[in-house]
């Protein structure tokens, strides 16, 4: 048995599933995609009795994992968790890139240090953990890359079998890592949203059960463990500035969904930082829509950025990141794919950080963001990068 599965850790404080438009409850018991409105289903949890344990300055003793909020994630079943210790990914200063950048209170949240070298990590220790634990036995993913192969080694961990759809052009190594974790994936001729409705098709026809961003409730739960790692690593503080490579946009919506957990725990303030949400130029549906000053996001038509973590033509919780984006304050860019690349060059020769294209994104946004006045040299920034920049060598 893992040891986080041990009792040392309490149970869950889970009170029921929300629909993200009505308010209207579902059953956190039973497997659920989305809500009957047709969007996503959002954990909610009794702050109050969470509090009585889950304290700030307690969480020292707990497991080097995400699970060690145990008590603000649904329960796992008696099994445990579904886990390769994933999380407590280090948030590092780069004061010499920020230098070069104009900011400095830099910080990277260093994603790649996940055991399948990516953020996706996050949301497939929770998503297959509460699968497996609600009795599904075949689970489908449709996937650019990183959520790909870690679903496949998840799933593999739990005893399941995974089906995994990724655009034909997808990178080299999430092929392989699909493949080395017994997931040979099906190769679509599209994009991202291309892949999902075949996912979409063949779950309804098999009977399988679709974990795909935001259509089921848990991946995003795993994801706003991002914002407590960063206020725990910062001493119950928080950044003024959050930095956000956004396709589908789980993390965006998990961590503004955490500040408000985390305020009501008593971990922080009624103080929130400002989110950004980073696009590329090629791809930017939520760019688009906030410049628009509009509450849904339309599809990007023929995509052609070549960074497919960002290569997100529809966002399915659109609703749900410009809320986000607007009730912080924060705001939305979009940057070139050249730019990204040249600020993955740019992080290795000034701080030897091993950043993705993803995380390039973020970075190549600060200099605009300066000149536009919407961000300020003496904030502190905590840019996420996403995954390791091993996985996309050319």
């Amino acid at each position: 048995m893992s040891p986080l599965a041990s009792p040392a850790l309490p149970g869950s404080c889970i009170k029921y599933l929300e629909c993200s438009q009505t308010g209207e409850r579902a059953d956190a018991g039973t497997l659920q995609n989305l809500s009957p409105s047709g969007v996503p289903l959002l954990a909610r949890y009794a702050e109050q009795q969470a509090a009585g344990t889950l304290r700030r300055n307690a969480t020292v003793d707990r497991p080097a994992s995400l699970w060690r909020y145990a008590e603000m994630l649904p329960p796992p079943g008696d099994a445990g968790p579904v886990t390769l210790d994933e999380g407590m990914t280090p948030l590092l200063a780069a004061p010499r890139l920020g230098a070069r950048l104009g900011v400095r209170g830099l910080l990277v949240k260093d994603e790649g240090r996940n055991p399948l070298g990516s953020f996706k990590d996050r949301g497939m220790t929770v998503a297959v953990s509460m699968a497996r634990a609600l009795g599904a036995r075949t689970l489908v993913i449709p996937t650019a890359g990183n959520a790909g192969g870690s679903a496949a080694a998840y799933a593999a961990r739990a005893g399941l079998e995974v089906h995994v759809f990724m655009p034909a052009d997808a990178e080299a190594a999430n092929v392989a890592e699909c493949r080395r974790a017994g997931a040979a994936p099906t190769l679509v001729d599209g994009y991202l949203n291309d892949c999902a409705k075949v996912a979409a098709e063949r779950a309804r026809e098999a009977g399988w059960f679709e974990l795909s961003t935001f259509k089921e409730p848990y991946r995003v739960e795993g994801k706003k463990t991002l914002a407590y790692e960063v206020v725990e690593q910062l001493g119950g503080d928080i950044p003024d500035v959050i930095l956000y490579p956004t396709g589908g946009g789980t993390g965006l919506v998990g961590m503004w969904k955490a500040f408000d957990e985390l305020e009501r725990l008593g971990w922080i303030g009624d103080e929130r930082p400002r989110m950004i949400c980073v696009q590329a130029e090629g791809c930017a549906p939520l760019v688009r829509a906030y410049l628009a000053n509009a509450d849904t996001a339309t599809v990007w038509e023929n995509p052609t950025t070549k960074v497919h973590g960002l290569r997100a033509p529809r966002v399915l919780a659109d609703r749900l990141c410009l809320a986000a984006i607007r009730e912080s304050h924060g705001t939305a860019v979009a940057v070139a794919d050249s730019d990204m690349r040249a600020m993955q060059d740019l992080a290795g020769a000034t701080e030897g950080l091993s950043v993705c294209p993803e995380g390039g994104a973020c970075l190549a946004a600060i200099p605009e963001l300066l000149a536009r006045g919407d961000l300020d040299a003496d904030e502190r920034v905590a840019v996420f990068n996403t995954a390791t920049a091993l996985k996309y060598i050319p």
